[in-house]
């Protein structure tokens, strides 16, 4: 079965997750954390995974918001940034994180083929409105999906329900592309093709599900033969 839909997860994906952190090292006055952002940036990520994983088993949902306030608070912490100013700045960047640069031209080339394009992730409605608006891709997609809508994270299967319900299409006709190793494998076992963006040059995950591509980066995604 051809695939119709391409659905991207959101951070780290499409938007990258470390901007927010480098781009207030660059500022001036920047203090400690020019030296440590990479650090503040790596835990920040880490945190907010596994405080999203804590509370999916547990049955403690909390909106994304909330899970990267938590997240960014132990970072913080961690680094002995104690700087209430700091953590403003941070969590406003995070609002508006930048797309990677090969974002437009893969969205708009799947547009052009006639597939149907969306974001599937854990980010509360009013944070993927404004990473999207920010990133300036909102005519490229045709949905962008919250976990909200089931209340749960990643990687609960009724998170990936939600793009059969919002698209009228079976699992095999849906190509799922995310960064996050664990996020793809879960979707391979939910029964999607798979893309694995591997920036970092990770080892693959010892996990149910494996990804059917392994990419370094997004602009490969439309030349693949799923479609």
């Amino acid at each position: 079965m051809p695939v119709t839909t391409c659905i991207f997860d959101a951070y780290g994906t499409l938007f990258d997750v470390n901007a927010a952190a480098r781009a207030a090292a660059e500022a001036p006055g920047a203090g400690a954390l020019a030296e440590s952002w990479s650090r503040v940036a790596a835990q920040w990520r880490a945190k907010q995974l596994e405080y999203s994983w804590h509370r999916a088993i547990r049955g403690l949902h909390t909106d994304f918001w909330q899970v990267t306030k938590d997240a960014l608070d132990w970072a913080l912490e961690a680094e002995r940034l104690d700087d209430p100013v700091l953590r403003e700045d941070l969590l406003a960047l995070y609002w508006e994180l930048p797309a990677y640069r090969e974002v437009p031209k893969v969205l708009a080339t799947l547009k052009a083929r006639g597939l149907a394009t969306g974001i599937l992730s854990n980010g509360s409605p009013d944070m993927l409105e404004g990473a999207v608006g920010s990133a300036g891709v909102e005519t490229m997609l045709d949905a962008v999906l919250s976990v909200e809508r089931v209340g749960v994270f990643k990687p609960a299967a009724p998170v990936y329900d939600l793009v059969g319900g919002r698209f009228g299409c079976d699992p095999e006709e849906v190509l799922f592309v995310s960064s996050n190793g664990w996020d793809v494998s879960a979707a391979a076992a939910y029964g999607f093709a798979t893309a694995w963006v591997n920036r970092a040059g990770l080892p693959l995950d010892r996990l149910p599900g494996t990804p059917e591509h392994i990419l370094t980066d997004l602009s490969a995604v439309p030349e693949l033969e799923v479609f």
